[in-house]
């Protein structure tokens, strides 16, 4: 166990962690043209695609869990450089729907590629991407991701008291 995780908090882990990943990443990918953050939107994008689905903005906002208007700004970054498309919902005309065009695909299947490989690096250390330990560890993950926060809650994790 290194030096820093000895006294460390688990959210101080959480973020050191995902610094990490996001630095690994934005590296890997600055070849292709990408950051980590258009990386998310593409790869997303991508296996929603692949799923056969057309979302928009919004959906893909949801799904990545970043802000809808930083969704918007990186869609307008990514078809400026020929990525992707954005498009008119025809259902609903507030609604941009995305999708990637043909040199979209192959520069996310490049980028997933790459980042497969820090991947199978960041959880070598678990005994690889399909060990036991990793997959708990995606269970963990996955857990503490679905447990809602609530930034008003007391100390101890108890919503505050109300006046009525």
């Amino acid at each position: 166990m290194s030096n820093l995780s000895e006294q460390a908090t688990p959210g101080f882990l959480v973020w050191r962690l995902s610094m990490k990943w996001r630095v690994a990443v934005d590296r890997a990918v600055a070849p292709l043209g990408l950051t980590h953050a258009q990386y998310s939107l593409v790869a997303s994008l991508h296996g929603m695609q692949r799923s056969g689905l057309r979302p928009s903005q919004r959906r893909l906002a949801d799904h990545t869990g970043l802000e809808a208007l930083y969704v918007s700004k990186l869609a307008r970054g990514l078809e400026a450089a020929g990525l992707l498309e954005r498009t008119r919902d025809p259902a609903d005309p507030r609604a941009v729907q995305l999708a990637l065009t043909e040199e979209g695909r192959e520069t996310t299947r490049r980028a997933i590629d790459i980042v497969q490989g820090l991947l199978r690096q960041l959880l070598a250390p678990l005994g690889g991407p399909d060990s036991p330990r990793a997959q708990e560890f995606t269970h963990d993950l996955t857990a503490l991701l679905d447990a809602p926060l609530d930034p008003s809650a007391t100390a101890d994790g108890t919503p505050p008291a109300t006046d009525q």
